[in-house]
């Protein structure tokens, strides 16, 4: 019998299961698919390689730790590049912002949009830094499953106005639109509304600033590969295309899965790195007790999804960067569009990825392996998707490039040409609603008011962007070690329940008579 079962080979999953392996335990990872990676694919088509998720590595001291944690050094296996400038943002009217994460080169930039606004960012960077202390340093790391340990820190939050969104937060510090713009897009990179995340997630920023933007040599396909292999080192399991249909229970308390071809596997320990939504409405049988948190999914806030073009491109073009942000002339009407509208967007906005400017090897000499990312909002907003929903949007997408923002030829030069909708998010990922980023990261889908990483029924663990503290890369890396400490702390209590009675008989004197 394994100790833990760990559902899914995604990056939580993979790190989770890292951990506890190298902490003794037996753990067998069940991926649906044949790789691992879950969001984090890649695949390669006539030279040229895609990543199919994240891009981009923040905080890497989250891997180093991991790595260490199995005895071992990161250096050994991944080769880490930061990235200059981070990020290219692109404007309606044609100007651009290169955002580099070094206070000279930001203020110089900066100053060309609006010189008073340097001291804003000064001051801007002031604050952000006591949230990066507090909120990541001191508490993204620890568990909230208990009210109490949330209301003991809810006075910090206010001080550090969580309770403000991060668009009026930045708001206080720059006047000038496009500056705004600037430092508040982030959430958007876990699926958050910058009009309605908590200026919490404002700090991110300043977490880039310290830690670097970075980009892995291979790409994230190398990281997830090198975490796979980390982990069979340790000696640990991974089953591929064995796709979980439930969870087991057992006096109530989860105690295995069962596969879609019907072979049922138990453990001490379930850990799911499948989509949270999923995991409690279509995984979980409905005698378990976890109805609260069925209802609360329910009704929850989901993230928008994502439509994402792939293109192999025979040449490159000199305006973009390694990562290059396109920004809607109108950005709060876009941002409101894609959270709470219909499902039609006015405008589009653009994230777009050219790792061969950073590793040749993505493309051949001179060519593009360009990934285009198009924030579109979930089948839950959308009302469902189609063929002919998918050939408008790419149309669109195609032409706004070429047309709008000066990518001429890209609607008809791509040598490789693959694309996924919010429904390859549903079908192939499992997430509800196709949301790319899980749950929406809001003050009250947060900490102790987001799914716990102790599940709702005794045996469950969850671990990945649907859970505490959220999405992104370290989001979903320190959910890991949340959860493996979690897991390993319940294990041991369990273990010593069993057999510390076991050893009272063995050793207590009884009047007399001798041991039994």
């Amino acid at each position: 019998m394994r100790d833990v079962i760990v559902i899914g080979a995604g990056l939580g999953g993979l790190a989770c299961a890292v951990r506890l392996q190298a902490a003794g335990l037996r753990v067998c990872i069940v991926e649906g698919c044949e790789t691992p990676g879950g969001r984090a694919g890649v695949f390669e088509r006539d030279g040229y390689r895609f990543d199919t998720g994240p891009t981009l590595i923040t905080a890497p001291s989250l891997l180093r730790e991991l790595w260490a944690c199995a005895g071992r050094s990161l250096d050994d296996d991944l080769t880490l590049v930061r990235l200059e400038p981070y990020y290219r943002i692109v404007f309606a009217d044609g100007r651009w912002f290169d955002y580099w994460g070094d206070s000279e080169r930001d203020e110089a930039e900066i100053a060309r949009f609006s010189e008073r606004d340097v001291r804003g960012y000064r001051a801007f960077l002031a604050a952000t830094e006591a949230i990066y202390k507090r909120a990541f340093l001191d508490l993204a790391g620890q568990p909230f499953d208990r009210f109490g340990d949330f209301l003991r820190i809810l006075p910090q939050l206010l001080r550090l106005r969580a309770h403000e969104s991060v668009y009026r937060f930045v708001s206080r510090y720059f006047t000038h639109p496009q500056l705004r713009m600037v430092f508040s897009f982030h959430p958007l990179f876990i699926g958050g509304n910058p009009l309605r995340a908590s200026a919490i997630y404002g700090m991110i920023p300043y977490l880039e600033r310290q830690g670097g933007v970075f980009f892995a040599v291979g790409g994230m396909g190398r990281v997830v590969g090198a975490l796979a292999d980390l982990f069979l080192d340790l000696g640990g399991e991974i089953r591929y295309g064995a796709p979980v249909e439930r969870l087991l229970l057992s006096a109530r308390r989860v105690d295995g899965v069962r596969l879609a071809g019907g072979e049922e596997l138990r453990a001490r320990a379930v850990v799911s790195n499948a989509d949270v939504a999923t995991t409690y409405l279509r995984l979980l049988p409905g005698e378990a007790q976890a109805g609260l948190w069925r209802q609360w999914l329910r009704r929850a806030r989901y993230s928008m999804s994502c439509y994402l073009l792939y293109l192999g491109l025979h040449k490159r073009h000199p305006l973009l960067r390694h990562h290059t942000i396109f920004m809607p002339s109108d950005y709060e009407a876009h941002i409101r569009e894609l959270f709470n509208g219909d499902g039609i967007l006015s405008e589009l906005a653009f994230y777009l990825h050219a790792p061969a400017r950073t590793d040749p090897s993505f493309a051949p000499p001179g060519a593009e392996s360009l990934y285009v990312l198009t924030p579109v909002p979930h089948l839950g907003k959308a009302g469902g998707w189609s063929q002919e929903r998918t050939a408008h949007l790419r149309a669109r997408v195609l032409s706004t490039l070429s047309y709008l923002h000066g990518l001429q030829g890209i609607d008809r030069e791509a040598v490789v040409f693959e694309e996924r909708t919010p429904l390859d998010f549903a079908e192939r990922l499992g997430a509800h609603l196709g949301a790319a980023f899980s749950l929406e990261p809001v003050l009250g889908q947060s900490a102790y008011f987001r799914p716990h990483n102790r599940g709702a029924v005794p045996g469950l663990y969850l671990v990945g962007a649907g859970t505490h503290p959220g999405a992104g890369i370290p989001g979903v890396l320190l959910s890991a070690r949340i959860t493996s400490r979690l897991v390993l702390e319940d294990l041991a209590m369990s273990r010593k329940a069993v057999v510390a009675p076991v050893e009272r008989l063995l050793v207590e004197p009884t009047g007399g008579r001798g041991r039994r």
